[in-house]
């Protein structure tokens, strides 16, 4: 592990002081102390561009989309849709028929599931996930299973928080035809090896969907260069507002899959005797979207790739390494997900100290962390635990407030010990 000083030494270039600026709520005090905002991995925090581009909307040009000839709607709807190429860019998909969007991760999946999942899955067929999934990629695979006879699998994890990939490989076969997993795990901070995964999978023509909520707010992502065949993100991860996300999928898979929803906007033409639908992305926007929230998800896109990425990465990883070396000085310090390859979060419980209890002092202390089984419960029943105290970081964040967790972590013990 680096020292202090070497750490700080390796992010001298990322102005983190500047860019902090941006985000009004940083500047502030909690219980009389300044906030340290380490709960990243459930949402990130807005920067004042993404703030004035919600405001900016419902001030100048808030109408609803693709139905109206006069001004303001044409103006909306011109917006949303750039908003849609803005995505595309930044995800390097071929074009913006790729692109859905949807009301976040959870929403994307189990778009895929009541839609691609129903039409190709029979009795027998096998749906393969990994041990370390949220929540979200696993309850929407098991009801589907429960309703098609198809067999859910589960690729097994290391102590370390980390794929068996022997293991991984060997379970997929001809029977599997639905491989879905996390690029990065919530609770762990594993960066997954996707690529391998993907090419084992359409080795035997199976379709991967890959939930890349985790990944995106630390580092670029190519889906051409993945070439997987469904991609789903929220825009809250991303410095967006809440209530927003995207479903990639690849055209002529799109194409094939039936709507989920039906309403307004979904449609080309409906009478009692037969309804006829748009063709895709908007066959799967059924109702009136989220018109902001896709407004202000590219301004965030386009403030997060202004950002200088490899000093932002090294940033974050000098983070990552300076925690974790400060978090093991503790007395009964565990880390749970000692992956080579790590986003910055850890997760971590001191012996004899309930999470929840440490999270209430932290609280008290002006640090935000999640304490919890952070929507993996399964993970946590692998460990054997209830739940971890989880920080996760952002590039906002800085050592300074690495050095306020910790001065905290020790008056937690003192007090509970």
């Amino acid at each position: 592990m680096k020292t202090k000083e070497e750490v700080r030494v390796t992010q001298i270039h990322f102005d983190v002081e500047e860019v902090r600026k941006d985000f009004p709520v940083l500047h502030q005090q909690v219980n009389g102390h300044p906030l340290v905002y380490l709960d990243n991995g459930a949402t990130a925090q807005k920067p004042l561009q993404v703030i004035e581009a919600i405001s900016d909307y419902y001030r100048r040009y808030n109408a609803n989309i693709h139905r109206g000839v006069h001004h303001l709607s044409q103006l909306a709807t011109q917006t949303y849709e750039d908003a849609r190429e803005e995505v595309r860019s930044f995800l390097n998909a071929k074009e913006t028929a790729e692109i859905v969007f949807t009301s976040g991760t959870t929403d994307g999946i189990n778009l895929v599931a009541n839609t691609y999942a129903r039409m190709v899955l029979r009795s027998g067929d096998e749906v393969l996930i990994s041990a370390m999934e949220h929540h979200a990629n696993i309850v929407p695979w098991q009801m589907i299973c429960e309703q098609t006879g198809a067999i859910l699998r589960v690729i097994p994890i290391s102590d370390d928080g980390e794929w068996i990939m022997d293991e991984a490989l060997n379970m997929i076969s001809g029977a599997t035809k639905i491989v879905s997993v996390m690029h990065v795990s919530n609770a762990l901070g594993t960066i997954n090896p996707i690529e391998k995964i993907i090419e084992a999978a359409h080795a035997v023509d199976a379709r991967v969907m890959i939930d890349g909520a985790q990944a995106l707010p630390h580092f670029e992502v190519d889906l051409q260069q993945l070439d997987c065949d469904f991609y789903v993100f929220s825009g809250h991860k991303i410095s967006a507002p809440t209530g927003i996300g995207i479903l990639f999928g690849k055209k002529e898979l799109l194409q094939k899959m039936p709507p989920w929803k039906g309403g307004g906007d979904m449609i080309k033409e409906v009478s009692f005797a037969k309804t006829t639908y748009a063709e895709t992305p908007l066959k799967f926007e059924a109702g009136t979207p989220n018109i902001e929230g896709a407004v202000a998800m590219a301004e965030g896109i386009r403030y997060w790739r202004k950002l200088n990425h490899h000093e932002l990465q090294l940033h974050e990883q000098s983070l990552l390494e300076y925690a974790t070396s400060e978090l093991m000085k503790l007395p009964g310090m565990r880390i749970y997900g000692r992956a080579k390859h790590k986003v910055p979060v850890v997760s971590f419980l001191i012996d004899g100290l309930h999470p929840y209890d440490v999270g209430f002092i932290l609280d008290r202390n002006g640090i935000a962390v999640r304490t919890g089984h952070h929507c993996a419960q399964p993970l946590m029943d692998f460990y054997g635990i209830p739940g971890t105290v989880r920080a996760s970081f952002a590039f906002y964040n800085t050592h300074q407030e690495v050095d306020l967790l910790i001065k905290a972590l020790k008056q937690a013990i003192k007090m509970l010990s």
